[in-house]
C-alpha cells in the first residue's frame, strides 16, 4: 500500500470478455470497502426492510396502536420488530399480522448475523500498513550499481520475520517472434529480516548474473519494466500474518540517487530517525565502473 496518490498507468491493461457478476464475490467485496461504505450498506438494507414489512403490515392490518393507512406508524412498529424491542404500544392482532411478524423476525435475526458476521470479519482481518517510497533508485554501493528500494511500517509495532521478494516483470520477444511478458525473480542482498520497524532498504546489485545488467532508462522504458515487491511477515501484536505489495514502474526509477539518511546523531549521543526523509532521493556521483546513462 502506498502513502501517496499514483498517476493512471498509461499500461494498463482493461479486461473484456468477463461476465459480470457482480454478487458472486459480495462477501470479499464488503471486506474490501471502506468501514463507512460497509455501515452505510447495512443501514441501507436494514432500512429498506422495514420499509418493506411497512408496506405489508398496511396491507394486511391488524396492528393495534397503528393508525389505519399510516406509513410512519407501521415503519416504527417494524422496526421494533425486527429489532426485538416491543414497547407494547403497538402489536398484532389478527392472524395474518402475527404471520407478517414471524417473517420479519426470522429476516431480522439473519439480517443481524449477517452484518455482525462481516463486521467481525473486517475487524478481525490484519490490515499491514507498509509504507513505500515514491521511488527506486539506482547507485554504485560499494562500487557496484545497487538498485534500492525503501519500505517501513507505518505502525509503532514491529513486523517479525519478515520476508520480502522483488519480481521484474519485463517484455521479451521470442525467437518464434513472439511479444510475452516474462517475470524475473531478483536476487537480494538480504530478502528476510528479524524485524520490520520504520524503515528498511531493499537492494539488488546489478551484476553480471541480474537480468538489469547494461540496462538504461531507455531499455527500461522499450521493454515496460515493472518492479514488484511483496513482504510478507508477522504482527508483534496480533501474533497474525500481514502482507503487502507494492509495484514501482519505469518512470519511478530514479538513475543516479539513493535515498536520503533517516538516522542522525543528537546532541546528547541518542539516535534521532526522521520520517520526514522517507521519500527523499539525493544524487550520488558517478564512477568509473558505473557511469549513468542519459
Amino acid at each position: 500500500m502506498s502513502i501517496f496518490r499514483r498517476q493512471p498507468d498509461p499500461n494498463a491493461v482493461f479486461i473484456i470478455g468477463v461476465p459480470h457478476t457482480p454478487f458472486s464475490d459480495l462477501y470479499h467485496l464488503l471486506l474490501q470497502l471502506p468501514w463507512w461504505v460497509d455501515l452505510l450498506s447495512v443501514s441501507a438494507v436494514f432500512l429498506l426492510m422495514n420499509l418493506l414489512f411497512a408496506c405489508g403490515y398496511m396491507l394486511v392490518g391488524g396492528i393495534s396502536g397503528a393508525r389505519p393507512g399510516s406509513l410512519v406508524d407501521h415503519f416504527f412498529f417494524s422496526v421494533q420488530t425486527m429489532a426485538t424491542i416491543g414497547y407494547g404500544a403497538m402489536y398484532p392482532l389478527t392472524a395474518a399480522a402475527e404471520t407478517l411478524v414471524t417473517c420479519e423476525v426470522i429476516v431480522g435475526v439473519s439480517l443481524v448475523a449477517i452484518a455482525t458476521g462481516i463486521l467481525f470479519a473486517k475487524f478481525s482481518v490484519p490490515r499491514a500498513r507498509m509504507q513505500f517510497a515514491q521511488a527506486a533508485t539506482i547507485s554504485p554501493f560499494n562500487g557496484v550499481p545497487t538498485l534500492m528500494f525503501r519500505l517501513g511500517n507505518e505502525r509503532a509495532s514491529q513486523i517479525v520475520e519478515a520476508l520480502v521478494r522483488v519480481v521484474l516483470v519485463r517484455t521479451e520477444r521470442t525467437l518464434e517472434g513472439v511479444t510475452f511478458y516474462r517475470m524475473h525473480d531478483l536476487m537480494l542482498e538480504r530478502d528476510r529480516t528479524p524485524a520490520i520497524s520504520r524503515s528498511w532498504t531493499v537492494m539488488h546489485r546489478i551484476d553480471e548474473a541480474s537480468p538489469l545488467y547494461g540496462a538504461t532508462p531507455e531499455t527500461l522504458e522499450r521493454d515496460e519494466v515493472e518492479f514488484t515487491l511483496t513482504v510478507v511477515g508477522i504482527d508483534e501484536t496480533s501474533a497474525q500474518y500481514l502482507h503487502a505489495r507494492h509495484t514501482y514502474y519505469h518512470q519511478e526509477v530514479r538513475w543516479g540517487a539513493r535515498h536520503a539518511d533517516m538516522l542522525s546523531e543528537r546532541a546528547d549521543g541518542t539516535l534521532q530517525l526522521d520520517m520526514g526523509e522517507f521519500h527523499r532521493v539525493v544524487p550520488t556521483l558517478p564512477t568509473a565502473t558505473f557511469p549513468y546513462p542519459r
